[in-house]
């Protein structure tokens, strides 16, 4: 196996930039564990469990602003209007449909109302029409109610629908950006049931929310915390697990989870079909996972990148004896081949470098592997968000078809498991976004009459998008180093929420052309799938520590990947040379 170290400063160096701590593989380190032992089987479940709630909470709004059939509102008292012009009162669209924003002037119609005459007899065309002045009536047969039919966001303030939705993934942009540097700096654990307490008890105060404002600053807090706390549990896993354990937890593990939290929504949804109740019952399971906190770990590459040894290897100790293993007198080997320390005492890792998002940016290296990246997350969030959003307008029962929509996704993330387990992640990574591309821009060539065949299209195009999502987040856990990982993700989290902001008014242009959506987003798909393929290679690769451990961007900063250093001279020098380029 091939062995990484944490690079020592130099200290007669007087540079500002302080290397970080140099350690030994921690896969080597802890491979006497075993992988699949009690200990890594209660991890994994208990980490995947604290993700359910993300898979409802994220989508809940399909339903909660779900847009019920609706038409200006007729007074039933104080209008002495007839049967037959009050069933006239909303003109026809050319489709046939009732006009959701117009209707006729009621002063005409009452005129001819008691002059006796019949529609019949009158040209309805050149009765002048007014807008929806006594409000609207909304179908209560679909939703009971929603933010929609509430606070009437239609018509003239329909643009506050997709706001709403962007205002939350506003907070997950803010969240990403916040929750990876609180990581890095005050552990996972910590970050991760603070943030979903945070998210529970939001989502609960917004059960009473008075207007649609208070509702969308509470869902832009919720916002903040959902992303927080995936991505704590996300990264504390992909740091503590075995290689294999790690494949399986990164890929099909963690998003099977959210998936089953996505297949709650809808059945949730159908059930309680008022927004308020369907939010208080989303919102119950989330106090329930609170007490993991005592059966959860903190990272241990986390602790050790503090210096935190005795913490660290406190973990490891009680997770042999779940695994009934026998430790070594010292886990965490403390000189290297030349007889040099590689873990810093709890004294030199005060003055270890705190990393955060500007560090992956100042070399050459890390900076177009995190732009390209950032590219990539951003497309495939608003292909990803626009899909999952557009079910409550596809043909059909809007549950049903939420529910297949999350159905897709099981497959996606059972194959993203076995391709991560034997294939390129880059390969892979482009041909499942080159294959969503490909589905989304046929669906427009599909004729109107074959309704069923352009659904199984658009479930197809999910399914391919939804197995690119679950590659690039195992994959961009693999490319960065202990230091920004969780800083990176977040970073990479925080570029997608760009596209999710942006992805609900890709749907919203189903009003101008309905094909127009799956044209933007095809297109997206396929240039994201081009650009993965600029990115390095890490199958095979064990994770790296440092930034120099990093793997190289073609024709950027390193040539020879993963390198071994023998010597303290020669762990300085491969530092410097990285970052020296910037």
């Amino acid at each position: 196996m091939v062995s990484l170290e944490w690079i020592s400063p130099d200290t007669s160096s007087q540079s500002s930039r302080a290397a970080p701590v140099r350690m030994n593989d921690y896969d080597a380190d802890t491979a006497f564990l075993g992988e699949w032992g009690g200990f890594q089987l209660r991890l994994v479940l208990l980490l995947c469990i604290t993700m359910i709630p993300n898979g409802y909470c994220g989508l809940s709004i399909i339903f909660v602003a779900g847009t019920p059939a609706h038409r200006c509102r007729v007074p039933e008292h104080g209008l002495n209007l007839t049967a037959a012009w009050r069933n006239v009162s909303i003109p026809l669209q050319e489709d046939q449909q009732p006009a959701k924003c117009s209707r006729y002037r009621l002063a005409a119609l009452l005129a001819f109302s008691e002059e006796g005459v019949l529609p019949s007899e009158v040209n309805l065309s050149s009765v002048p029409q007014e807008g929806c002045l006594d409000g609207w009536e909304y179908d209560r047969s679909v939703y009971a109610s929603t933010i929609v039919s509430d606070w009437d966001l239609v018509c003239e303030d329909q643009w506050k629908n997709p706001l709403t939705s962007s205002l939350f993934f506003c907070g997950v942009l803010v969240g990403s950006f916040l929750s990876g540097q609180l990581s890095d700096r005050f552990g996972r654990k910590r970050v991760l049931f603070f943030t979903l307490a945070s998210q529970t008890t939001l989502a609960f105060i917004q059960v009473f929310s008075p207007s649609w404002m208070v509702f969308c600053i509470l869902f832009f807090l919720t916002g903040m915390s959902h992303i927080s706390n995936y991505l704590s549990a996300f990264v504390l896993g992909t740091e503590i697990l075995g290689p294999r354990v790690r494949e399986f937890f990164c890929t099909a593990g963690s998003c099977l989870f959210f998936t089953v939290g996505y297949m709650m929504l809808p059945l949730h949804a159908y059930f309680l079909r008022d927004w308020r109740r369907l939010l208080l019952g989303l919102t119950a399971p989330g106090f329930l996972l609170l007490p993991l906190w005592w059966f959860i770990p903190e990272s241990t590459r986390w602790l050790l990148s503090q210096g935190r040894i005795v913490e660290a290897e406190a973990i490891v100790k009680n997770a042999s004896k779940m695994n009934k293993k026998d430790p070594p007198a010292k886990i965490f080997t403390s000189l290297n081949v030349s007889g040099s320390l590689t873990y810093f005492s709890e004294q030199e890792s005060k003055k270890t470098k705190a990393y955060n998002i500007c560090d992956m940016l100042r070399s050459r290296n890390i900076r177009w592997i995190s732009v390209m990246l950032w590219l990539v997350w951003n497309m495939l969030a608003i292909s990803y968000l626009a899909l999952s959003l557009n079910t409550s307008n596809l043909y059909g029962d809007a549950y049903l078809n939420c529910f297949l929509s999350a159905m897709a996704e099981v497959p996606a993330y059972m194959i993203s498991w076995l391709m991560f387990h034997c294939c390129s992640r880059r390969l892979s990574l482009s041909a499942s976004l080159f294959a969503a591309g490909l589905f989304l821009l046929v669906i427009q060539l599909i004729p109107d009459d074959l309704i069923s065949l352009a659904i199984a299209l658009e479930m197809m195009g999910k399914f391919a998008v939804t197995l690119a999502l679950a590659l690039v987040y195992a994959y961009s856990m693999e490319l960065y180093p202990t230091v920004v990982r969780n800083t990176a993700l977040g970073a990479g989290s925080m570029a997608s929420r760009i596209g999710s902001i942006i992805a609900p008014y890709f749907i919203y242009l189903r009003s101008y052309s309905a094909s127009l959506p799956y044209i933007l987003m095809g297109s997206l798909t396929t240039t994201a799938a081009l650009l993965s393929l600029l990115l390095p290679e890490s199958y095979g690769m064990p994770l790296p520590e440092t930034i120099a451990n990093m793997q190289p961007f073609p024709g950027c900063c390193q040539k020879n990947v993963y390198k071994v250093t023998h010597t303290r001279a020669e762990a300085n020098a491969a530092d410097r040379k990285c970052h020296d380029i910037q």
